[in-house]
């Protein structure tokens, strides 16, 4: 524990563990994800928080507004990696998290933790210029294999990254995905990366990203009734409110964390916070990252394919 304790502290000021060092960090974590399920079952209270993206500093502001681990316990959604300028230190950041208090914080992989990815959109670039090396990056994708891929607050709220799947009605049956593999690029496991909520669309239609489906009221509706849920949870779309309740029925949510995302959105960002009662509280905070010197031409990525 000496040994978490001493990385964790080094995270937090944003220092980078030489190799040796991740390498130990990867492997006592992966030691803890084997061990965890598809579907990871949670007592709340909880604090739910979206995507991050690499920014570091708007991170540990969030930290310092809503408090950390282990007086805290989080569920994250995803997307820790790629856009910003300090995913290497985000990552490692939550890594040491993970290691130190394994029972209070939780992280579920998204769509951004994968080889393909990474590839083309800042971690891997930001992996080659800190170690000089692909090794880094090469052990961090190994370990977002093992990431889980969904969470269930007290059998009522579903969280995942992106959406819901036509292949997957029920939640028993997100036991039976293998998870552990590069993310495909169609398929169950692409689904629920990948997938987003749609107005326009009653049941689904196919995602303009390229990947997963859109999904309408009446397939949340219908998943949600079939598995005794009041909600699916979920990040994976930039909302400039920071969240938005999806539909007539608000029976889906999507929670955003990485404030003035790319340095540039202007967007704000919440966290979710679930007390003992299930009772909802969305906290805001402030993006801080301009004041230690970071802006959009910070950061080498590829393009925008939110927008």
């Amino acid at each position: 524990m000496t040994s978490c304790i001493e990385w964790l502290e080094m995270a937090k000021q944003g220092k980078i563990l030489d190799e040796i060092l991740l390498k130990k960090l990867a492997n006592k974590v992966a030691e803890i994800l084997i061990e965890e399920p598809n579907l990871v079952q949670i007592t709340p209270p909880v604090v739910i928080v979206g995507d991050v993206h690499g920014q570091f500093h708007d991170l540990r502001e969030m930290f310092k507004v809503i408090g950390e681990a282990p007086e805290k316990q989080f569920l994250f959604l995803g997307d820790y990696v790629d856009r910003g300028a300090n995913s290497l230190e985000t990552l490692v950041l939550l890594l040491c998290m993970k290691a130190c208090y394994p029972s209070r914080i939780t992280l579920l992989r998204g769509n951004h933790e994968c080889r393909q990815i990474t590839s083309a959109y800042g971690f891997l670039d930001e992996c080659l210029r800190k170690y000089g090396t692909t090794s880094a990056w090469s052990l961090c994708c190994d370990l977002f294999d093992l990431f889980p891929i969904s969470a269930l607050v007290d059998n009522k709220i579903f969280c995942v990254h992106g959406g819901i799947s036509p292949d997957l009605p029920t939640l028993d049956s997100i036991y039976l995905v293998n998870r552990q593999q590069e993310l495909p690029i169609q398929g169950k496991l692409c689904d629920l990366m990948w997938s987003d909520p749609e107005e326009h669309t009653n049941l689904w239609s196919l995602n303009t990203r390229g990947a997963g489906y859109l999904f309408g009221e009446q397939a949340a509706t219908a998943f949600n009734h079939a598995n005794g849920l009041e909600l699916v949870c979920r990040s994976h779309q930039l909302s400039m409110e920071g969240f938005q309740y999806h539909f007539n029925s608000k029976n889906v949510l999507t929670v955003w964390s990485a404030p003035n995302y790319c340095y540039r959105c202007g967007n704000k960002a919440t966290v979710l916070e679930l007390n003992d009662r299930l009772e909802r509280n969305l906290s805001f905070f402030e993006e801080v990252s301009s004041t230690f010197g970071v802006t959009a031409k910070s950061v080498r990525s590829g393009s925008l394919y939110f927008l």
